[in-house]
Order: C-alpha cells, then sequence, then structure tokens
C-alpha cells in the first residue's frame, strides 16, 4: 500500500490545547493542528465529515514536510502538534516522521483518534506520540458496527494499551447522541469499565452531538444529558470529568480531588485561573493533580488562527 496523503494536508490551524479535547496537558498552550483526508471508520455522526469521508484529493491544498511543521510549530511558539480532523492511523508514516522532526525541536504531539488499530502498528506509532485524545464512541459493540463500522474492543484494548504499556498521556472524549449511546446504564457500564481498567485519573470528556453528515434526523444533545453523564462518571469515582461542546463553566473546571478547590477554571477553551504549577500539585492540600504540566504564563485562550504552509 502507497500513502497517496504523505506531505499533504487539508489544512493547518493554530487552536488552543483544550480544544482537542486535552485539559491535562499543557494547560493553556497553543497546538499545532492539520489533518489529511479520509478515515478508517464510516462514522454516521462525523462533525468532521467533509474531510474525514472525503474521496477528492483536492481537498489535500497546503503541502509541508514533517521538517516543515515543525518548524512551523516552533516559529509560532506552539507547545506540540496535533493530527486531527481525521484519524492519524490512516497517515501514520506521516505523522511518525513528524513526530521525529517535533521531538529534535522539544515539540510535543497529540494523536487525536478513534484508536481502532493492531496491536503491532500501535506499538510503533504510540512510540512517537507524547499524547492522545481517544474517541469512545460508545460502550456497546451493537453501536460500533451499525454507526461506525467497526468493533469496540479494539478501542478498549488500545485504552488499556495506553494505559498499562506505554507513558503517553492520554483523555478519553465520548460524544453523546440523543437515543444511541446516552443511556443512564451506558454511562455507567463505561465509567465502571474505565475506573476498574484504567483508574481514575483519566480525564473523560461527555461532549455535545449536534446533527450533521447522516443523522441531520437526531437533536443536538441537551446540556442537561452531558451534567448527568458526568455526575454519574464522578459518582463511579473517576476524579476529571469534563462537559464539552457547551458552555458549561463547572464542567470545564479541573478541580482537586483531595481538597475539591477549583484549580483550572475554563470558560469554553479560556482559561481563566490556572493555580496549577510544574509540579502538578494543589496549592492548598499538595494532591498531586494527573497530567503534564509546567509553569503556566499566559493561556493562549480560545482564538484560532489558520495558517499556511508550503514547506
Amino acid at each position: 500500500m502507497v500513502l497517496t496523503t504523505y506531505g499533504r494536508s487539508s489544512g493547518f490551524c493554530i487552536d488552543p490545547v483544550e480544544k482537542k479535547p486535552l485539559n491535562h496537558f499543557y494547560p493553556g498552550t497553543s497546538i499545532l493542528s492539520f489533518g489529511t483526508a479520509g478515515c478508517n471508520l464510516a462514522c454516521k455522526f462525523c462533525q468532521n465529515w467533509d474531510i474525514s469521508k472525503s474521496r477528492d484529493m483536492d481537498r489535500l491544498a497546503d503541502q509541508a514536510t514533517p521538517e516543515g511543521i515543525a518548524q512551523a510549530a516552533a516559529a509560532n511558539g506552539c507547545r506540540s502538534v496535533a493530527f486531527t480532523y481525521n484519524d492519524p492511523v490512516i497517515f501514520a508514516e506521516y505523522a511518525m516522521d513528524i513526530a521525529d522532526a517535533c521531538r529534535d525541536r522539544g515539540i510535543k504531539t497529540v494523536a487525536v483518534t478513534a484508536g481502532y488499530m493492531h496491536a503491532a502498528p500501535r506499538r510503533e506509532f504510540y512510540a512517537k506520540m507524547d499524547a492522545a485524545n481517544v474517541d469512545l464512541k460508545a460502550f456497546t459493540d451493537d453501536f460500533y458496527f451499525k454507526l461506525c463500522g467497526a468493533r469496540l474492543n479494539p478501542v478498549l484494548d488500545t485504552l488499556a494499551y495506553l494505559k498499562h504499556d506505554t507513558d503517553v498521556w492520554f483523555e478519553i472524549t465520548t460524544l453523546l447522541i440523543p437515543g444511541k449511546n446516552d443511556s443512564a446504564q451506558e454511562i455507567e457500564a463505561e465509567s465502571k469499565w474505565i475506573m476498574k481498567e484504567l483508574g481514575p485519573d483519566v480525564p473523560v470528556h461527555f461532549t455535545a452531538f449536534h446533527p450533521d453528515y447522516k443523522m441531520t434526523d437526531i437533536p443536538a444533545t441537551p446540556a442537561a444529558t452531558l451534567t448527568r453523564a458526568r455526575e454519574i462518571a464522578l459518582g463511579e469515582g473517576l476524579r476529571y470529568v469534563y462537559t464539552g461542546n457547551v458552555r458549561d463553566r463547572a464542567g470545564g473546571t479541573t478541580c482537586c480531588p483531595g481538597c475539591r478547590s477549583p484549580l483550572i477554571v475554563r470558560d469554553w477553551y479560556h482559561i481563566e485561573v490556572c493555580r496549577v504549577g510544574s509540579e502538578g500539585r494543589c496549592p492548598d492540600c499538595a494532591t498531586p493533580i494527573a497530567g503534564r504540566f509546567e509553569q503556566f504564563a499566559q493561556a493562549f485562550g480560545r482564538r484560532r488562527v489558520p495558517l499556511r504552509l508550503n514547506a
């Protein structure tokens, strides 16, 4: 097989790292985001379907070498580079070469992925990555088969692998779709599995669906559904549970699992307060906070800055 998208992108943009979403990976920093075209899943609810489902190579207008991307990230003050918009599994060789070029410059790399990958390439791929956000799209095999053209267990295998066999920082996102994967029973089952197999410190994001692609007949997710999911997960013992795609200050705030003091207060993707320093501890009770942290200076904010690369 030949990777025809190597060196070609559907666009570059500088985002806040919280948009990936990653809330515990150098909070407040900027991240250079890009993708190619196509996907290895067939999700009927894809929120980036114009890119991930594209068969039109004309979409790949921007060209950049791995070294050019690493250089652009450094020149624009980005702490990391994200492989996103479509799954980096399908441009793994390109992503891994970029990761090598970034590592030489002290820049981190992030995979935003569905986690659907065989064991052998998974080992090779994640040996290059510093962080990941894995979409756990639902917690039933029926959902995966009917709505994604995939299976649940390989994703669970990837999550377990990341936790037990790598040093990759990772967070989990579940897009809640009304009537499809948002029942209290399913959210409880997912939370119990995460607690048992991955532990309480893996951040989980419950995000809102909006009608798109082949599921325009389903209404948008009510904010109350996300709040209920967050409460269920917290009740199962998970320490860092967030809501996304809605404005919810409580659901976006990182609290100390020891004294419950608010440590990182977020309004959408903007950090208003960050009290966690490079030591990664609560300043009030010294409880360790899971994640990757450095001394907080100034938040990048909620900006989205398009970037053109021709290198």
